[in-house]
């Protein structure tokens, strides 16, 4: 597992200050063959849904 810079705590706190709800921490991926590991995976909890609105940061 990657080591968390000194920015997660923050952007962390920022999303979840903005209605995000952290789902992953961290988000692994696949892709192409490669392993890929990302900081945090966040959706919004939102009164109307459009294709998921997922985001990774």
């Amino acid at each position: 597992m990657p080591a968390k810079d000194i920015f997660h705590d923050a952007v962390k706190n920022a999303l979840i200050k903005e209605d995000w709800v952290i789902s992953n921490n961290p988000l692994y991926l696949e892709f192409g063959g490669v392993d890929l590991s990302v900081d945090l995976g966040a959706e919004r909890i939102v009164g109307a849904e459009k294709d998921g609105i997922k985001i990774a940061v």
